[in-house]
């Protein structure tokens, strides 16, 4: 398989040396793929040949794209995209905020499915998806009498930032949130619903999976969260949008309107930037402040604290001893939820 097997430390070291600019970006499109495993070898072929990092999955569904390109070869990148058939004229996401340090490797992977939602296929179809609406539209219907605005993204991501009145479900997964608003939602049926997520790719999902469930008036944001703020930004509108957009790369997120509205989940104090548990037995997703991180040094707990510092060996052993411990804890099997407790 065409792969990068270079350690990750040094793939990284090599990014944060590099004195060239990269832009990212993202896009998706459902179609249907026969072969995925050969698109996946010619993609791969002509990303690395342009210099692109970035995480994306194939399935026979389509495809999900999270990227940097070399600035001088965006050009070529965007020439080379459109003349795969299948992805001419698909929609890009631009950055909010962009280092270009958002990811150190390319990756691409062949999956079931673009975005796991344990759905039958048969529980959905792609000709009847939710209205899309433009960034204004959106705007503007939010604040309509009657309309359910629900965001379509997993905690970790609605706690750092949400649009104005939204139900953020309080889940780790899309398959577990789709369920939730179907249940939540089954009485309203022929009410207004206002979907969103990043850039859009779970709405698509969600809005036609609603409306085979009987769903009467569902409407998606065209572009996701992502969108949306570089046309609110543009048009010089108010947002709507609270906080920071959560991001999958090394960024971890991209602030919206400049709002800080969550919290450190150590000492409670007012913060947004997630990090992963420096602990690798660990690597729980939680928030921390500044101050935390230096005081425990990017652990979630001092027990972490404790373990990071061990010889590697010694830490082999504890693995062997907390493994049953670890793995009848939730946070450590979704590694999202913070449980920040001595006894852990």
């Amino acid at each position: 398989m065409l792969e990068n097997r270079i350690d990750k430390r040094i793939l990284k070291k090599r990014l944060m040396n590099e004195t060239i600019k990269r832009k990212t970006l993202s896009f998706y499109k459902y179609f249907n793929l026969e072969n995925p495993q050969e698109f996946r070898n010619n993609l791969y072929q002509n990303l690395v040949a342009l210099g692109c990092f970035g995480r994306i999955y194939i399935a026979q569904e389509g495809i999900n794209a999270q990227m940097n390109v070399p600035e001088h070869n965006v050009d070529k990148f965007m020439e080379y995209l459109y003349s795969i058939p299948e992805l001419n004229n698909v929609p890009i996401k631009w950055a909010i905020e962009d280092d270009g340090k958002s990811f150190y490797k390319l990756t691409i992977k062949v999956r079931p499915k673009i975005v796991a939602d344990g759905l039958e296929n048969n529980t959905y179809d792609f000709s009847k998806v939710g209205k899309h609406l433009s960034a204004l539209e959106f705007h503007e219907a939010i604040d309509k009498p009657g309309t359910i605005v629900v965001d379509m993204r997993n905690h970790y991501e609605s706690e750092i930032g949400h649009f104005k009145n939204a139900f953020c479900p309080d889940v780790d997964t899309f398959r577990e949130e789709i369920q939730l608003v179907l249940e939540k939602y089954k009485d309203d049926k022929d009410k207004e619903f206002l979907l969103y997520c990043t850039g859009g790719i779970r709405c698509e999902k969600a809005s036609s999976f609603l409306i085979h469930n009987g769903f009467e008036n569902v409407s998606q944001l065209y572009g996701g969260i992502i969108e949306y703020a570089q046309q609110i930004k543009k048009m010089e509108v108010e947002s709507k949008f609270y906080g920071k957009n959560f991001v999958f790369d090394e960024r971890l997120g991209e602030s919206v309107d400049g709002q800080v509205i969550s919290h450190c989940h150590q000492c409670g104090k007012s913060a947004d930037t997630h990090t992963n548990c420096a602990n690798a037995d660990c690597h729980l997703l939680f928030i921390q402040c500044a101050e935390c991180a230096e005081k425990y040094e990017d652990c979630c707990t001092e027990e972490c604290q404790t373990i990071f510092h061990l010889p590697k060996e010694e830490q082999v052993k504890v693995r062997t001893i907390h493994a049953q411990k670890y793995a009848d804890s939730k946070i450590y099997k979704s590694r999202l939820r913070p449980m920040l407790k001595a006894d852990i």
